[in-house]
């Protein structure tokens, strides 16, 4: 993957430097406090925005001329950040108005001969804007009002203009081994499964709750592809679970769930479907892996018949709608019934999470899908989109730019997607779509 593009936010002590960054971070990773110099050293983050990554760099506040150790070493550090970065945002503080170090900062800003952005913080209420105005004496630009506390004003805007050329996030290469995490809640079966599946017992096996404290990783070979098979502690619900030991062994599962490709989540067909289970299911989800839905235990179930499949999948369909993409297996650890049907249907779901779509027929795709079905009209105006594009794979997502946001609501979100379902499988794995406002051009 290429170098991403790096931006650098600079500006006086105390202007919110660390409050955009949180911001846009969606956390509270810099320090944020009243007292002017608390960001000292440039911190570096990734940031992801609307599919384009880049590394942010915060840096302390800079009072040139100013004698003192630990202000000239905060400037020292944001003129480094200049250096190396691409671009650089240039925060002030619109509630206080313009200051004299503003001009200063300015003045240096404009010999590093970088592309400069003036963002005027603090622009949290409509009377505040015309706040602004003064700025434009900075002679850096066109300023741009935003609230880094609240995220309202043109925080979007700003990230617009500086990532305006910035390319979309690029997939690394297929991996060499296909990552598979057995998931499910304590005693399910996951060790069994692994244990059958390596013919083995690698893993601890046993009735009793919680046996497995750690995510263990081992590599297998099946008709000439080699995965890797995680098997984790059981899952369950927060209430129950200790501090401690068992705490950081949920943990661990939860991040086996997040470095995987295929999350195979195990469900006890005695048992049937709980809402644990669903919980589980949704946090696959939430991380964008492909997943796979195993009801083990199968051989316990008595008097089973031609239709006792259907009745199940009928179940699972009624208690988890939101997983009819998903493929289900009905397998047995102890009898080792369909088992090896596992490492099948890794490989035809990571395929699938992996798979590009053309733009041309994804365009055609989403415009058919929109023809056929618009949707409602906001304050008489219609949907229109300009172009789609696949800007990433596991998951797939895609961007619609379109002339108002506000037309993609859930529903029809959740219709565009089984329309591309429909045409190009993705089974196994979750789809993200999002949408691009895009200014239309008046002739």
């Amino acid at each position: 993957m290429a170098n991403k593009p790096v931006v650098a936010i600079v500006g006086r002590p105390n202007v919110g430097k660390s409050t955009f960054v949180n911001r846009l971070l969606g956390a509270r990773h810099s320090i944020v406090d009243d007292q002017a110099g608390v960001t000292r050293d440039r911190i570096y983050f990734d940031v992801e925005w609307m599919e384009k990554e880049f590394t942010l760099i915060d840096t302390g506040g800079i009072i040139p001329g100013d004698d003192d150790e630990i202000m000239v070493n905060i400037f020292t550090q944001a003129k480094v950040a200049c250096e190396e970065a691409d671009k650089v945002i240039f925060l002030v503080d619109g509630k206080d108005g313009i200051n004299p170090i503003d001009y200063d900062i300015a003045n240096v800003l404009r010999k590093s001969g970088k592309e400069i952005f003036l963002a005027v913080n603090k622009i949290d209420s409509p009377e505040k804007f015309a706040n602004i105005t003064d700025f434009y004496a900075l002679a850096i630009g066109e300023p741009i009002a935003i609230s880094a506390l609240h995220g309202s004003g043109g925080v979007g805007d700003l990230l617009e203009a500086v990532t305006k050329d910035f390319g979309y996030i690029e997939n690394e290469e297929k991996a060499e081994h296909i990552r598979i995490a057995i998931v499910g809640k304590p005693n399910v079966g996951k060790s069994s499964i692994v244990n059958a599946l390596l013919n083995k017992e690698r893993v601890i096996v046993s009735n009793i709750a919680g046996t497995t404290r750690d995510a263990i990783d081992s590599k297998v070979k099946y008709e000439g592809e080699e995965y890797i098979l995680v098997d984790t502690a059981g899952i369950r619900k927060k209430s129950k679970v200790d501090w401690g030991i068992e705490k950081f062994a949920v943990d661990r599962s939860i991040r086996a769930i997040r470095n995987c490709d295929i999350a195979v989540l195990v469900i006890d067909a005695k048992e049937g479907i709980s809402d644990q289970d669903k919980k589980i299911a949704n946090t696959i989800i939430e991380a964008g892996k492909g997943m796979i839905l195993a009801i083990n235990k199968w051989d316990l179930i008595e008097d089973k018949n031609s239709n006792t499949i259907n009745k199940f999948e009928k179940e699972i369909e009624l208690e988890m709608p939101f997983l009819n993409f998903v493929p289900k297996i009905f397998i047995s650890a102890k009898t080792k019934q369909r088992l090896v049907n596992i490492y099948k249907l890794s490989k035809e779901v990571y395929e699938q999470a992996t798979k590009r779509v053309t733009t041309s027929l994804l365009n055609k795709i989403v415009l058919d899908a929109i023809s056929m079905n618009p949707p409602v009209s906001i304050r008489g105006k219609r949907l229109k989109l300009f172009y789609s594009v696949q800007v990433k794979t596991q998951p797939p997502t895609f961007v619609l730019f379109i002339n108002n946001e506000d037309f993609l609501k859930d529903n029809y979100v959740k219709y565009l997607e089984n329309k591309l379902r429909e045409s190009f499988g993705f089974k196994g794995t979750p789809i993200r779509i999002t949408a691009k406002e895009k200014k239309e051009n008046k002739k």
